[in-house]
């Protein structure tokens, strides 16, 4: 007897019927550039060289870690897609880059068009959301490496900047002023320690419903990743933007620090911070010391913007005029702590 693809557990059918699933989804997302369509080998985009002087393409590639197994817990998978675009998009906005285009990989067990295609669809809800197009990408079929009711996704962004207007942190100084931009929850950071607290140490189950959030915790726990191309690059655009910090792993204590200058310290007031219940619950659950929870978790504040202190009014007016919530944060002040919370 002759053996098939299929015998190996590679179902190619089932590949050609998500494809069809996920055709207008990707078609929607597509803007000014795109020179290609679903089926090629690659994803092609024309530069729009007319608006950049010097243009400098910037990447960034990233998932979104455990946060896949409460999406696995739930059998939820139209959000876990906008995550990895968040993940993204969000890193290469901090060098004041606008987002051109997305593509993404997703490997699985066992190929179910319909999973898979809700998968495509939270991507391409993402890649609207963050004003870039969805041009490309691959779903791997792997049969004895994932289980069948599993899968891996990962993303790769691309974004352009003008060379004069890079946002790298290096301009900033003492008595600079910094705001925060809420997130929408944990995002998709800390989850190892989450379900560890949730799961393990409460015992509960993904329906559990708490009082205090108002909604099951698998449904709190699967808020898809905020995505700040709107209002941050129109903050980029219309005025002298010092940095730009994504709240992820590691929290404030890890990436604050990576856009200050040496001898530099952000002195952070979290009082000021609405911090989501979510992390007040995961904190009380575990015990867990407040250092430790702004090493970890985005703790309300998923985007950091520095300005000087001679704009920080127009910034703000900026932001009150598009209704966008803000946290007046702090300061930057002389210190090698790299974030003195307060």
């Amino acid at each position: 007897m002759s053996l098939t693809y299929k015998d190996a557990g590679v179902d190619k059918e089932a590949g050609y019927r998500q494809v069809q699933l996920i055709k207008d989804m990707i078609k929607k997302t597509h803007i000014a550039g795109v020179m290609s369509d679903i089926g090629g080998f690659a994803g092609l985009f024309q530069l729009d060289i007319a608006e950049f002087k010097e243009p400098v393409l910037v990447s960034g590639t990233d998932g979104v870690g455990t946060k896949l197994k409460i999406a696995f817990m739930m059998d939820k998978h139209d959000t876990i897609g906008e995550d990895c675009v968040a993940m993204c998009v969000n890193d290469i906005l901090c060098q004041g880059a606008k987002p051109l285009f997305f593509l993404d990989y997703i490997a699985t067990g066992k190929l179910v068009p319909e999973n898979m295609a809700k998968i495509v669809e939270g991507v391409a809800n993402g890649c609207l959301k963050a004003g870039c197009a969805l041009i490309g990408g691959e779903t791997a079929e792997m049969p004895g490496f994932y289980k069948d009711n599993e899968y891996d996704v990962a993303g790769f962004s691309v974004g352009v900047v003008d060379k004069s207007k890079i946002i790298d942190g290096s301009t900033i100084k003492e008595g600079d002023l910094i705001l925060g931009l809420p997130s929408s929850g944990i995002h998709s950071n800390g989850y190892s320690l989450v379900r560890k607290i949730v799961f393990e140490k409460m015992k509960m189950d993904i329906d559990t419903y708490v009082e205090e959030l108002g909604t099951s915790i698998g449904e709190e726990l699967l808020k898809p990743t905020r995505i700040y191309t709107n209002p941050v690059y129109e903050l980029v655009k219309n005025f002298s933007i010092k940095g730009l910090a994504h709240i992820t792993g590691g929290g404030f204590y890890e990436n604050i620090p990576r856009i200050l200058p040496e001898g530099l310290t952000a002195e952070i007031d979290i009082d000021v911070i609405d911090t989501p219940v979510i992390f007040k619950l995961l904190q009380d659950w575990g015990n867990i010391e407040l250092k430790e929870m702004y090493s970890t978790f985005n703790m309300g504040v998923g985007m950091v913007v520095v300005v000087n202190k001679e704009d920080y009014d127009q910034v703000k007016n900026f932001l009150v005029g598009k209704g966008e919530k803000f946290y007046e944060l702090g300061r930057i002040i002389k210190g090698h702590e790299g974030v003195k919370l307060c």
